[in-house]
């Protein structure tokens, strides 16, 4: 109630462009009066790229029941409850959530996060798996949109598509992507306010044929020289490594990875095409 008074407050004093301003106050300030009782993670965990104190801190992890991410959170803290979130959305896309499927999430985790941080976000995947149970279809997927347009007010382009590019990967990581999984991937990109030919090219990287590497950058075989470059330079700026800094080195070191890919890609075309 109190960012949409100050937004309210802000269109009346200063157009709409106030009313911007005014409703990132008022969830500032909405954040502020919740207390830390709302929090996912205590104020020690909270703290973003510091490895393990994410984890743990010193009130250790603590659950809650709180239904959508908020704008409030640290940068890093929606980065990963987000991942989270829209992870079981995806999973969970064909009706069911099979055994097989957490344990691929769970293997993501150990395999780009440190130790702490990976049983931290382990037993909040619990959590929301178990908050799923409790909702309907629609319900659910209220939730989680509602939480993709927080990432769209909160964080920037370039860490949105890092974000969905973790998504990918996840999907990827059992050697099958379904039709459903794409969708909800594409409704995840859309509502994040991303365009959904980025999810193509995010599920080719990693392919080893140069018809995946022209997906990956988003142009046709025929496309001309300029047409690669200009391509290439759009990617190597978007998905820059540098770009996802304030998200913690084990988002960083796994963004260097995806950035390697794109490179990749790019050098099989240059390669075909003799540049």
């Amino acid at each position: 109630m109190v960012k949409w008074i100050c937004a309210a407050v802000g269109l009346y004093l200063g157009g709409f462009l106030g009313a911007i301003a005014g409703y990132f106050l008022g969830a500032f300030i909405q954040g502020i009066m919740s207390g830390s009782k709302d929090n996912v993670f205590t104020s020690e965990q909270r703290a973003y790229g510091t490895g393990s104190n994410y984890a743990y801190g010193n009130g250790g992890y603590t659950q809650n029941r709180r239904q959508t991410v908020r704008t409030t959170d640290n940068p890093r803290t929606l980065f990963l409850n987000s991942l989270l979130e829209m992870s079981a959305y995806i999973i969970a896309a064909d009706g069911r959530i099979m055994h097989s499927e957490m344990e691929v999430l769970r293997t993501f985790l150990r395999q780009n996060f440190d130790a702490g941080t990976a049983q931290a976000c382990n037993e909040r995947m619990l959590t929301i798996f178990e908050e799923r149970k409790r909702m309907t279809q629609s319900q659910w997927r209220s939730r989680v949109m509602q939480s993709c347009r927080v990432v769209a007010m909160a964080l920037p382009h370039e860490q949105r598509l890092q974000l969905l590019s973790f998504l990918a990967a996840i999907c990827k990581a059992d050697g099958h992507v379904d039709r459903t999984e794409i969708n909800a991937m594409r409704d995840v990109a859309l509502a994040m306010g991303l365009d959904v030919s980025v999810v193509d090219q995010l599920l080719s990287l990693g392919g080893t044929t140069l018809d995946d590497a022209y997906k990956v950058l988003g142009i046709s075989p025929d496309a001309t020289d300029d047409e690669v470059r200009r391509a290439y330079r759009k990617m190597a700026l978007q998905y820059h490594p540098d770009r996802v800094a304030t998200l913690g080195k084990d988002v960083q070191e796994t963004a260097k990875r995806k950035f390697q890919e794109i490179n990749d890609a790019k050098e099989r075309i240059f390669k075909e095409r003799g540049l």
